[in-house]
């Protein structure tokens, strides 16, 4: 006779959790400090390339002499990461409080309602419509970070329409990352990647447009199937048992947007614009940004006609809602702290090629995209992994027979992926804080598709070896 679980049991199974995402960055700072008294210290010599980025000398590691992290490096490693960290702190702080300030205008709800309307029968196709123009620009311009523009932007609409929080953060990030990944004409990864290959700027591109393709169907199917899931049935929701975290969502503003309402709009497509200008021509990051969030936010406020005091207020609320996602970045970065006080990142970096360079040829690009990917934990920045991997992987794409094109797709693939995997992304972890996700509920949502993906990119890389995938 079979003996179903009664509610007790249940319960007991619900009570099985991850630890929180504090704890498990903790003890990977604590485990990379212990690894600083087993793996030797080294470092390559670095040298500074055209463009004045520096950029690592292959053949030149040396083993150096042992300088574990001490107990204050240990202690110290959480304070530094947020002093290295600071400005995208206070960028993702500030978005926070910028978007706090745009919804008490009515401007949000009013939109959410709008759209609401004309999806109303068709709400799935809001999937394919978003995550399109996500991915185009992304793949063109590489600002990952604008998911945290786009997340609390599409947010109550996905809601309204009937879907979940994982759905909304699955069309931002899915989408971002795919273009990311895959990336077209991207200066900050694909372009200092192929510019230490010694390639042409951008070439290959033909290639990697069947690739995004391929990728985005792939991307757009999963999430448009989870969604109908959800649509249908709110129990199958990762998230139901949080349905009391849901952010209310109006159900009418005026039917009609006030004067105030219509100016603050073009207020906030005026500094959309701005904000692309900077990001495109200025090359800003988070400094700049965070000063234009916050003058985006009193801006639109004071437009809408909100007081003083209450834009205020409402900054207040944003950063409340946004500041566990702010704090993880800077714990994370504790990671990469305790791991250059122990010198023993180069060591990491050498032991990796050398492992590549013992494989078999057919296997080599394979092989490079599990390093490039395994490094990524170390080293969440696209043009800082490829300035320190791209001369190694290089010259043993020289050796092997692999296209330095092949090297450089293996490059993308492995360090695009986990970008939406790994709790070092401080952008990802931030962008999931806004959506108010837990990181385990989140991986099990994604680890499907991350199988679906890295299996396209290894199908992917044995076409580009065999058809020796040139720079054109």
């Amino acid at each position: 006779m079979v003996q179903h679980a009664g509610p007790e049991q249940a319960k007991k199974k619900s009570k099985v959790k991850v630890p929180h995402i504090f704890v498990i960055l903790f003890i990977m700072i604590a485990l990379a400090s212990l690894a600083s008294y087993v793996i030797p210290a080294g470092q390559f010599e670095r040298q500074t390339n055209d463009s004045g980025a520096e950029v690592i000398v292959p053949g030149t590691f040396e083993y150096a002499e042992s300088s574990p992290v001490t107990f204050f490096e240990f202690m110290f490693a959480i304070p530094d990461g947020f002093i290295q960290t600071a400005e995208i702190i206070f960028g993702i702080i500030m978005i926070g409080g910028m978007f706090a300030v745009i919804e008490r205008t009515g401007v949000i709800a009013l939109g959410v309602n709008k759209l609401a309307s004309k999806f109303a029968d068709k709400g799935l196709w809001i999937i394919p419509t978003l995550m399109l123009p996500f991915a185009l620009f992304t793949t063109f311009t590489g600002q990952v970070e604008m998911s945290l523009i786009y997340l609390p932007a599409i947010l109550p609409l996905v809601l309204k329409l009937g879907f979940d929080r994982i759905t909304a953060a699955a069309i931002v990030l899915v989408s971002t990352i795919a273009g990311f990944s895959v990336a077209l004409a991207i200066p900050a990864n694909l372009g200092v990647a192929q510019e230490i290959a010694e390639l042409p700027l951008y070439s290959g591109i033909g290639f990697r447009i069947v690739l995004l393709v391929i990728v985005m169907l792939a991307g757009m199917a999963y999430v448009w199937r989870y969604a109908k899931k959800v649509h249908n049935n709110p129990e199958l929701s990762i998230v139901f048992d949080e349905n009391n975290m849901e952010p209310q969502v109006e159900e009418m503003a005026p039917a009609k947007a006030t004067k105030r309402q219509i100016w603050t709009a073009f207020t906030l497509l005026a500094a959309f614009g701005v904000l692309l200008f900077g990001l495109l021509n200025y090359g800003w990051y988070f400094r700049e940004l965070t000063g234009l969030y916050a003058l985006i936010g009193i801006t639109a406020g004071l437009v809408a006609g909100l007081k003083p005091s209450e834009i205020a207020d409402a900054f207040n609320e944003g950063f409340k809602k946004i500041l566990l996602g702010a704090i993880v970045v800077g714990i994370a970065r504790g990671i990469a702290v305790v791991l250059d006080a122990g010198d023993i990142m180069d060591t990491i970096i050498f032991a990796l090629g050398e492992f590549v360079s013992i494989m078999p040829d057919s296997l080599t690009a394979v092989f490079m995209l599990i390093v490039q990917a395994a490094l990524n934990f170390l080293i969440p920045s696209g043009s800082g992994q490829a300035m320190v991997t791209m001369p190694i992987m290089t010259g043993l794409s020289d050796i092997s027979g692999v296209t330095r094109q092949t090297a450089v797709l293996a490059f993308l693939l492995g360090d695009g992926f986990t970008n939406i995997f790994y709790p070092t992304s401080g952008y990802f972890m931030a962008t999931l804080a806004v959506g108010g996700i837990r990181w385990e509920k989140w991986l099990k949502f994604i680890f499907p598709l991350l199988i679906v993906w890295y299996s396209v990119a290894v199908v992917a890389l044995i076409i580009a070896q065999f058809i020796e995938y040139g720079p054109l």
